[in-house]
């Protein structure tokens, strides 16, 4: 095959392939045009564009860092370990998935889960789960929401009143001093 017929050959293909595409992109712009046009109160693109630059179209979040989900964890672990309590700690983040877990040295099977449930629920309420143990007096069917534990010892992280992340112990032998490793866990984010 000589130059010419190989430059001819991969400039066919090239060619072709840039049609590909252009048709593509046309096919997709078409449709996305279409739905536009038909939307019974589209804005035009400078609109939304602007609308999408002064925030009004997203929210954001905070969340806590791993080192900062660590630290708590160790801080209310510590906190037990002081008072001679054989507890699991969890922190979770403001959709309620783990970001640490620490299960401390001879904590019981149950505490686990049960902290990360605790975590879940304080953050899901955005308060300590011994106040969300009263609500149940007036909603008893709270308790039936899947991953919830309404027992005292789990504490939320709050940043500028929003919950952030969510902490959970378990294993002590009363929820009062589940929740005091929790609050001491919140503590130490903040010092």
């Amino acid at each position: 095959m000589s130059f010419s017929t190989a430059f001819r050959s991969t400039r066919t293909r090239v060619l072709t392939g840039s049609a590909v595409v252009v048709a593509l992109g046309a096919a997709v712009f078409g449709t996305v045009s279409a739905s536009a046009d038909t939307a019974p109160a589209a804005k035009p693109a400078a609109a939304q564009a602007a609308a999408d630059a002064s925030g009004r179209n997203v929210t954001q979040t905070s969340h806590l860092t791993i080192a900062a989900a660590t630290k708590a964890a160790q801080a209310a672990l510590d906190a037990a370990g002081k008072e001679k309590q054989k507890v699991s700690v969890a922190v979770v983040d403001r959709d309620g998935r783990a970001l640490v877990t620490l299960r401390g040295d001879g904590a019981g099977p149950q505490s686990y889960e049960a902290a990360q449930e605790k975590a879940f629920t304080a953050v899901s309420w955005n308060a300590p789960t011994s106040e969300l143990v009263k609500r149940l007096d007036s909603a008893p069917t709270l308790k039936d929401i899947p991953g919830t534990l309404f027992l005292a010892g789990g504490a939320p992280v709050t940043v500028k009143g929003a919950p952030v992340a969510g902490i959970g112990v378990a294993g002590a032998p009363s929820g009062d001093l589940d929740e005091k490793f929790a609050k001491a866990g919140v503590t130490a984010l903040f010092r």
